[in-house]
C-alpha cells in the first residue's frame, strides 16, 4: 500500500456572510474532491494541542503523526534544517520575517509578498551591517528568512506577526518568560529597531513604493527554538521510503526531520498562482517510488491571511481542478493500491487573517476501505464522518491501519 496525503494549507475557515454563510470549502466548486470524499470515511482532526500556538509547523507535525507538544522546538530549525543551514545545539534559531508597517501599525506579515531576489538582497544587506560572531541572517524565499543567535535563550515570547494585524507594532514586542532572558529579548528587539531604520530608503524599498507596492519596513524574529529530538517516519511508523513536495520551508524542513526526501518543483510560490500542475505530478512521480508522499500547498492559507475569501475559494477550485483530478486519473492506472487522504493543517478564517485551533475536516479513501455517508467535502459534513474526532498522531495511525 502507497500513502498520499494532500495537504491544503489553512483551507477550512468560518461561515462568511458574503458567501451567503458559506465556507469557502462550501462554496467552491470542487467535484474531484467531493468525488474522492464519496469514496472514503470522514472525520475532524484536532491539530494543536492545548499547550501549543496554532502554527503551521505545529499542525503540520502533527498531521505527519507527531505529538508536537512532545517534539516541537519552533519553527526556525525547521525551516533551518530545509535550507541546510548548519546549526549547533547553542543555537538559537528564529524564523524571521520581512513585514511592512503603516502609521507605526503592522499592514503585513509578508512584505506584500516581496520577491525572493529583493528580500535576498535585503537580507544580504542586513547581514552586512547587523551580522557578527553571534548574529546571522540567511535569506530563504520571499518574506521567509532565518536569525540565528549563538547562545541565546529561547524563554522568550515572540508574536507571529500575522497574528497581529492592524497591531501597533510596539505593543507586540518579543518579552520574557524568565529573567535570564532578557539579554535575548534586548537584543532581538535591538536588530529589530536597527533594521527599521536601515531599511528606511534602503534602494528596494524606494523602488517599491514607487511602484505602489508595500516596503520591507523592518525584521519580525518570531517561534525561536533549538534543534529538536525527533525519531524519522520509518522509526516511527515503518515507512521505508517517502518524500515531501512544497514551497515553504518549514515543510521541508520537518520532511527532513522525518527522514522525507525534498522535491522541489519550479514555479512553486506559495501563493495562488503556483505551479498547481508541477505539484501534482511531481506528486504522482514520487509515489511511483516512494511509500508515502506528502503535498503541501500553501495558497489558500496566504488567501486567509490576506482575508480575500474570494481568492480563497479560488485556490481550493484550483486544488480541485489542477491537483485532485490529476491525481485521480493517475492513481487509477497504477497497479500498487493507494490510500488518499485530503486536510487542512488549520483553519485561517478570512474575517481574522490568522490560524485557529478549531479541528479540520479531513477524509481518508482506501481500497478496501467501506465508505461512510458523507457526500461532499466540507467542514460541515466531516462532523457526520465516521471516524468522528480524533487527535493529531492518531490520524497517521488511522491512515497506516
Amino acid at each position: 500500500m502507497k500513502y498520499l496525503i494532500i495537504l491544503a494549507d489553512g483551507a477550512s475557515d468560518e461561515p462568511i456572510e458574503e458567501l451567503g454563510g458559506k465556507t469557502p470549502l462550501m462554496a467552491a466548486n470542487t467535484p474531484n474532491i467531493d468525488k474522492l470524499c464519496k469514496l472514503g470515511v470522514s472525520g475532524l482532526l484536532d491539530t494543536v494541542p492545548p499547550s501549543l500556538h496554532p502554527g503551521s509547523e505545529v499542525a503540520n507535525m502533527m498531521v505527519m503523526g507527531y505529538d508536537a507538544a512532545k517534539y516541537y522546538r519552533g519553527r526556525g530549525v525547521l525551516e533551518a534544517a530545509s535550507m541546510g543551514v548548519k546549526t549547533s545545539l547553542s543555537d538559537l534559531v528564529f524564523r524571521c520575517n520581512l513585514i511592512s508597517i503603516e502609521d507605526e501599525k503592522i499592514l503585513n506579515h509578508s512584505a506584500g509578498h516581496i520577491t525572493t531576489e529583493e528580500a535576498k538582497e535585503i537580507m544580504e544587506f542586513l547581514q552586512e551591517k547587523l551580522g557578527s560572531d553571534k548574529v546571522n541572517f540567511y535569506p530563504g524565499v520571499s518574506y521567509r528568512h532565518l536569525l540565528v543567535v549563538d547562545g541565546g535563550s529561547d524563554k522568550i515570547n515572540c508574536v507571529p506577526p500575522h497574528d497581529v494585524p492592524g497591531t501597533p507594532y510596539k505593543e507586540v514586542l518579543p518579552t520574557v518568560q524568565e529573567s535570564d532572558a532578557q539579554g535575548t529579548v534586548d537584543l532581538i528587539i535591538d536588530l529589530m529597531m536597527k533594521s527599521k531604520e536601515l531599511l528606511k530608503d534602503h534602494p528596494v524599498n524606494v523602488k517599491r513604493r514607487e511602484a505602489g507596492k508595500p516596503a520591507a519596513d523592518m525584521i519580525w524574529p518570531w517561534s525561536a527554538g533549538n534543534t529538536p529530538d525527533m525519531p524519522t517516519l520509518k522509526e516511527l511508523y515503518g515507512i521505508e521510503s517517502g518524500a515531501v513536495i512544497s514551497a515553504v520551508d518549514l515543510i521541508y524542513g520537518l520532511g527532513a526531520y522525518a527522514g522525507l526526501k525534498g522535491i522541489h518543483v519550479e514555479g512553486s510560490t506559495g501563493l495562488y498562482d503556483t505551479n498547481y500542475e508541477g505539484k501534482a505530478e511531481a506528486a504522482i512521480n514520487a509515489l511511483k517510488e516512494n511509500q508515502y508522499v506528502y503535498l503541501h500547498i500553501e495558497a489558500s492559507d496566504e488567501a486567509g491571511h490576506e482575508g480575500d475569501f474570494k481568492l480563497k475559494t479560488k485556490t481550493l477550485e484550483y486544488l480541485d481542478e489542477r491537483v485532485v483530478k490529476y491525481v485521480i486519473d493517475e492513481v487509477e492506472k497504477m497497479e500498487e493500491p493507494v490510500t488518499i487522504a485530503l486536510l487542512p493543517d488549520h483553519p485561517t478564517p478570512c474575517a481574522l487573517r490568522t490560524h485557529t485551533r478549531d479541528a479540520v475536516p479531513f477524509f481518508i479513501t482506501k481500497p478496501g476501505l467501506e465508505p461512510d455517508e458523507v457526500t461532499e467535502y466540507n467542514e460541515e459534513a466531516a462532523k457526520k464522518g465516521a471516524f468522528g474526532k480524533i487527535y493529531g498522531p492518531e490520524f497517521m495511525q488511522t491512515l497506516l491501519k
